[in-house]
């Protein structure tokens, strides 16, 4: 019963292992925002190609996969020439069994304003500079707002944040006074790299947050901790497996030693009807 156990446990550690091994999205020119008519390349970074990992995308419209119209497949490589607004949306690597990347938001605006911002979760204590940018590349002076309220007004258009924490995390957008304001974005923060998560859902492609990153922290310290303490768990049971052989080894030994007495040995009872007993008057 035991083995059968410690075989489940190093299973589950397999496939966990296995499922931490993901292709990740990676974007160039690498922001989250773009004006209509740029062009990107989506690409599946992964060393095992055989997974047939490809780009997939959820928008307002559907969920579908580069070869469905929208971009130009070319081996791990999706590339769309030129962005439409309703290309804004989630987008992942996805393999043929399942196995889905962390997902990026991207957004493509129709006005004039836009925010290029990390499209990536940044690492603790790194530092983020944020830009907002105009059709025409200008440095302009730039309110920062970060979930609806204002940061500060940079003359240059650049906004840097220093050692960044989970507190810096949000929703931020930029103002350019004449030119108008940039969509809004959502800056992660994550104290480790992450990638496995659970494909996007129609109700993530609503709101355009990004929840997965937080679904796959979870994840990721899920893995952690089965990865510390399985070794404790696994000592414990073949403790407990040797303990018990033990125990059935010495209740062998001693069933064997003792052994039932023979018929033969005469009763108390049989010595009493052999004994007779004279009175004399």
């Amino acid at each position: 019963m035991e083995g059968t156990s410690v075989h489940r446990l190093l299973a589950l550690i397999s496939l966990l292992s296995c499922s931490t091994n993901q292709a990740g999205l990676t974007v160039s020119p690498s922001r989250s925002q773009f004006f209509k008519g740029d062009s990107v390349s989506l690409s599946c970074e992964e060393d095992n190609i055989s997974a047939g990992w490809t780009v997939r995308r959820n928008t307002t419209k559907r969920q579908s996969e580069c070869k469905d119209g929208w971009g130009e497949p070319d081996g791990l490589t999706c590339k769309m020439t030129y962005m439409e607004t309703d290309d804004t949306g989630v987008y992942w690597c996805e393999s043929r069994e399942g196995a889905a990347s962390s997902s990026i938001n991207l957004t493509v605006s129709g006005g004039s304003v836009i925010l290029q911002s990390p499209v990536l979760p940044v690492m603790e204590g790194d530092d983020v500079t944020l830009s907002c940018q105009t059709k025409t590349p200008s440095n302009l002076p730039a309110a920062f707002i970060k979930d609806g309220s204002l940061i500060r007004t940079e003359p240059a258009g650049h906004m840097t944040l220093h050692h960044v924490t989970s507190s810096d995390e949000g929703l931020y957008k930029c103002n350019i006074s004449g030119d108008g304001e940039s969509p809004s974005s959502w800056i992660s923060v994550s104290a480790e790299k992450l990638t496995a998560v659970t494909p996007p859902t129609k109700e993530t492609t609503a709101s355009f947050l990004p929840p997965f990153s937080l679904s796959a922290s979870l994840k990721a310290r899920l893995v952690f901790h089965l990865v510390v303490f399985t070794p404790y768990f696994i000592s414990t049971l073949l403790m407990v497996s040797l303990y018990r052989l033990r125990a059935t080894g010495s209740d062998l030994s001693v069933s064997t030693v003792m052994t039932p007495p023979s018929q033969a040995e005469p009763t108390l009872v049989d010595d009493y009807d052999d004994v007779t007993t004279e009175h004399h008057f």
